[in-house]
């Protein structure tokens, strides 16, 4: 009877609410007390997937269960206002991802804001996170830090945020999937240079944990004789201020894409805004010394 739901007189925090769970992103071992208590206690469990949330409450021994209602990323504005109608007529309504901590790079972003407007109240119990737990071994500056999440697949989109990336100073998280992986990496060397710092976390709290560490260059050289499967969390080293880039550099990128074929125009102008300098003096080097 240990896993007994809970009545609300014998539990404190039975309050109408929604509550965002945590759970592991691989070691099961990760989840803590709090987020067990609550998923018992739970009037309703909003989940990603149904069978993947159902196998977790199965390892956990929580029985009986609370009732599933699918909310993902193709339901979630649909399904809003039904949940919060829920929470207004005195239940506790809970949410969890596939893994981490909902809302971050998975749904629960739109159900907490409709959420607020209503009145409902908001807890969070913390738990694991990949991008933090990426962040904090891979040995870059985390004092101050973007999150990017998944970048978009193609087009504009995806180049303005390579472009935000190449001139950021603090640390970028990217989320990026095995089959994508390569492509991203070649992508950002292609407009963050050789040298940028990157840390690679894979099957993080799994078994087969890894970082691989290196430069893009390094790392574009190595990636393809290793497995893809699976999610990876990319840890981006920040831009160096534009004293650092020195006149040697500038000229190697310029040489290599003239070699590419590009105009001089247009090389001068991706230099430039790659680093950060003004086009006068990569404009100036061309001229001078190539």
């Amino acid at each position: 009877m240990k896993n007994q739901k809970p009545t609300n007189e014998e539990q404190p925090d039975s309050k109408p609410a929604l509550v965002l769970i945590a759970t592991p992103i691989g070691n099961l071992e990760d989840i803590s007390l709090r987020a067990v208590r609550e998923i018992q206690n739970a009037d309703l469990l909003c989940c990603e997937d149904t069978r993947r949330t159902g196998k977790l409450l199965e390892l956990l021994e929580i029985h009986p269960r609370p009732d599933l209602l699918l909310l993902n990323e193709h339901t979630e504005q649909t399904r809003s206002a039904e949940v919060i109608e829920k929470i207004l007529n005195g239940q506790r309504v809970g949410l969890v991802s596939d893994a981490g901590l909902p809302g971050i790079s998975d749904p629960g972003e739109h159900l907490v804001s409709e959420a607020i407007q209503q009145g409902v109240i908001i807890e969070v119990i913390p738990g694991p996170s990949a991008g933090i737990t990426a962040l904090v071994a891979s040995g870059l500056p985390t004092k101050r830090f973007v999150f990017q999440g998944f970048l978009p697949r193609k087009g504009k989109a995806r180049n303005d945020r390579l472009g935000e990336i190449a001139t950021e100073r603090k640390t970028t998280i990217i989320y990026e999937s095995g089959n994508r992986l390569q492509k991203t990496i070649e992508d950002l060397l292609a407009i963050c240079g050789k040298e940028r710092e990157v840390t690679i976390a894979k099957e993080l709290t799994k078994i087969h944990e890894e970082y691989i560490r290196g430069t893009l260059c390094e790392l574009q050289e190595t990636l393809p004789s290793r497995s893809s499967k699976g999610e990876y969390v990319l840890v981006v080293g920040g831009w160096l201020d534009q004293r650092e880039v020195n006149d040697s550099q500038l000229l190697s990128e310029l040489k290599e894409l003239h070699g590419q074929g590009k105009s001089n125009r247009d090389a001068v102008n991706e230099v430039a805004k790659k680093y950060n300098v003004s086009k006068r003096r990569v404009y100036g080097l061309s001229i001078e010394r190539l």
